[in-house]
């Protein structure tokens, strides 16, 4: 797996899926449609998790950061740089250890509101931003515990609503905490496959996940007036079953940006290139290009 060095000098690996159908060196050293597409995960956690996006990669090739203290990166002497805003200068590092003058850059779930963060600092760097489920945090807007359990309740035929259920209105009601109970809620089918994603996207780096939103991370009302002249293009996939992004949040979320694209990805939860790749590839890379 390819390394570099973070500004604070934390080894951060990254993996690389796929081709992308390019005619570049594979080096990923040169703008334009040959260059990657840096991806960043959520959680924090191993980026494993992503796969290729669904078989993104046979359109674009794909730079997926391991953030600090997650898959085969390092662990920090400083616990603080877990913070989110403290991890924009990571992905600015890798944008330029890849040799990149702009990055097109792909986010999913709360790793949206470290790229929200760093178009805010670095918009001339990025050439498009694909949000992806994406936490809405870095924007101030918050999600109540009402709004989940009304999306929730769209799943009441399905066999395993009752317990799941039970288990969300605790959480969202801050009497419960067995989030294990609630995996259902972010897919599209809860079958074998989801069941074994839910186990391999659990984060588990404990103190990654505490420091991330720690106070100072966010500064919503400095980072929507900075995107006010972002000029990159934005796309915004939200799955239409998805307690954690909710499309009524995403589409908030879209407001913060001039020139954004709203999609909701039918049938799908939080990990939509699982309930449906070809969907899933199609429509981003259908943007990405």
């Amino acid at each position: 797996m390819p390394t570099f060095f973070a500004p604070d000098g934390t080894r951060l690996a990254y993996r690389v899926h796929g081709n992308g159908g390019s005619k570049g060196d594979g080096d990923g050293c040169a703008d334009g449609h040959d260059a990657p597409v840096v991806c960043i995960p959520g959680g924090p956690a191993d980026s494993r998790y992503l796969g290729d996006l669904g078989g993104l990669s046979a359109h674009r090739r794909l730079v997926v950061l391991d953030l600090r203290g997650t898959g085969r990166s390092a662990i920090p002497d400083d616990t603080s740089s877990y913070r989110c805003d403290r991890l924009v200068a990571d992905v600015e590092a890798l944008r330029t250890h890849l040799g990149l003058s702009r990055i097109d850059l792909l986010a999913h779930s709360a790793g949206a509101n470290l790229a929200t963060r760093y178009a805010a600092r670095h918009p001339k760097r990025i050439g498009r931003l694909a949000l992806i489920a994406p936490g809405t945090r870095a924007l101030g807007i918050t999600i109540s515990g009402e709004a989940r359990r009304e999306l929730a309740r769209l799943r009441g035929a399905e066999p395993w609503f009752p317990a799941a259920f039970a288990a969300l209105e605790a959480i969202t009601g801050g009497t419960g905490s067995d989030w294990e109970a609630i995996g259902p809620f972010f897919y599209g089918r809860w079958d074998a496959a989801a069941q074994q994603h839910l186990t391999a996207s659990r984060p588990e780096n404990e103190e990654a996940v505490a420091h991330f939103a720690a106070e100072g991370a966010f500064a919503p009302e400095a980072t929507r007036a900075a995107l006010a002249g972002f000029g990159a293009p934005v796309l915004l996939l939200a799955g239409e079953f998805d307690v954690n992004s909710p499309p009524r949040s995403v589409a908030e979320a879209a407001g913060s940006f001039p020139d954004a694209a709203l999609v909701v990805q039918p049938g799908a939860g939080h990990y939509p290139w699982l309930d449906d790749a070809d969907r899933f590839a199609a429509t981003v890379a259908a943007f990405l290009e």
